[in-house]
């Protein structure tokens, strides 16, 4: 049965929920994507064009999903647009299949700009990144467990799809969480070699890890907790002294974070430098992209110079190691790193991550200051340019505590939002770009007074 609040904005998008049933025909579920998908059907977008999309049925929102974070210039930018047209004119064409300068031209701005970065490889997705960054730390320390955080998110795959988002009946101890399959079909075998770790307790992570050192090859965590739930700066620096201690490998998954919080990523922020970073998302420009750097010994155990070629028939193999193989048709695409480094570019401009940052600041200071009017406990919770909104006054550290906030509340106002012009997925968090205006932050404040007015049902007074 709808939601009062879905069936209010089915009224709008008829035309989402033609193409929707049309979708189910021809797509398990209607959607290409899990993450795609919200009750009662999708809103099926048309076009975008800088801090705006517009649906099938023409109606127009100003868009704080932004492709999860992914579009920090918002739709459709110039420079974007210009850098990867150039790219194909002057290659004459859309790949080479081979090596090219782009790709070391992005290396060496990535090596610039992140501390942790001493050499890069690329891949096509931040899932992908991810699990190049795994494998990489199990072939440079022969070891074959790794450890996640509960409540953290890196990609759709086996390995690591355990504990994103568990029912706590299952999850054990919050000092000592379980591992829990987020998806049929994960095998048993991930669920016994994925250790789980609890975000910002560094007492209870020190313990499990101690535990586990002899058979632990990396830790991989989100600096940031889904995007928006910061680590404790003395969790962050209490869990590096430890990995380098029990020479375990530590993986910033900075897909979310990467250029959104700087242009170093968490990493710059909290003066951490990982021994691999996967990035993903902003990277590519709106283009898929991954890429994954660190430390230079670490990093070398994927050079093809040093290992077997597994993919030729007859190739002289005698007295080479077993390689770390990694390889993609796609990776490094000269049209995704050229529409990446004008992106970057244009964030590296003088004003421009300022203004990102004061720009998001406000309309959190703002919107606290709305929900703070009509009695609802609320906080933003973010760094750099993403936040969430959190329906509770109580502090929030990890996954559990955010059990904490009202969501069915929350929900409600995302639906009245949706049909009031103001785009995001329901309880998901919001990315800003740099093409958000003034005029935006004034439209999304007040549209956010006018949803609580609804649910409400009171007149809707003066900030």
């Amino acid at each position: 049965m709808k939601t009062v609040s879905e069936q209010l904005l089915s009224e709008k998008v008829k035309g989402s929920a033609e193409q929707f049933q049309r979708a189910k025909q021809v797509i398990p579920g209607g959607v290409t994507a899990n993450i795609k998908y919200i009750a009662p059907h999708p809103i099926v977008m048309k076009k975008g064009n800088g801090s705006k999309l517009f649906d099938v049925d023409e109606n127009e929102y100003i868009d704080y999903l932004l492709c999860y974070g992914a579009l920090i210039l918002g739709h459709g930018h110039e420079k974007v647009y210009q850098a990867t047209a150039k790219q194909m004119q002057e290659a004459g064409t859309t790949i080479f299949g081979t090596p090219h300068s782009l790709e070391i031209e992005m290396a060496e701005k990535l090596i610039e700009l992140y501390p942790g970065i001493e050499m890069v490889r690329y891949a096509n997705s931040g899932m992908e990144a991810t699990l190049l960054a795994i494998r990489t730390a199990m072939a440079y320390t022969g070891k074959t467990k790794i450890a996640k955080f509960e409540g953290h998110y890196h990609g759709g795959y086996d390995q690591v799809l355990l504990s994103v988002n568990p029912d706590e009946s299952q999850a054990g101890e919050a000092a000592a969480p379980k591992a829990v399959p987020e998806s049929k079909g994960v095998p048993d075998y991930y669920v016994e070699n994925t250790v789980i770790l609890p975000f910002n307790d560094l007492i209870a992570t020190e313990k499990i890890l101690r535990k586990h050192a002899h058979e632990l090859s990396a830790v991989i965590m989100e600096p940031i907790q889904g995007g928006f739930i910061p680590a404790d700066e003395e969790f962050m620096k209490g869990l590096r002294r430890l990995t380098e201690e029990l020479g375990i490998v530590l993986i910033f998954d900075e897909v979310k974070t990467g250029f959104r919080l700087s242009l170093g990523g968490a990493q710059q922020i909290y003066g951490i430098k990982p021994d691999l970073t996967a990035l993903g998302k902003v990277l590519g420009g709106g283009f898929p992209v991954g890429a994954v750097g660190g430390k230079k010994e670490i990093m070398m155990v994927s050079a093809p110079d040093r290992g077997r070629d597994i993919l030729t028939a007859g190739a002289e193999n005698e007295q080479k190691e077993d390689p770390l193989f990694h390889s993609g048709t796609y990776n490094g695409h000269p049209t995704v790193l050229a529409a990446g480094l004008a992106t970057i570019h244009a964030l590296e401009e003088e004003g421009a991550m300022e203004s990102l940052m004061a720009r998001t600041m406000s309309l959190r200071t703002q919107l606290e200051r709305v929900y703070q009017k009509y009695g609802i406990a609320m906080q933003t919770i973010g760094m750099g340019s993403i936040f969430n909104i959190v329906l509770t006054d109580e502090p929030i550290k990890n996954y559990r505590d955010m059990n904490k906030a009202d969501t069915q509340l929350r929900k409600e106002i995302d639906y009245q939002l949706l049909d009031l012009g103001i785009y995001t997925k329901p309880l998901n968090r919001y990315s800003m770009s740099t093409v958000h205006t003034e005029q935006d932050i004034t439209r999304t404040v007040a549209a956010h007074e006018e949803a609580i007015r609804r649910i409400q049902q009171r007149p809707c007074q003066t900030i």
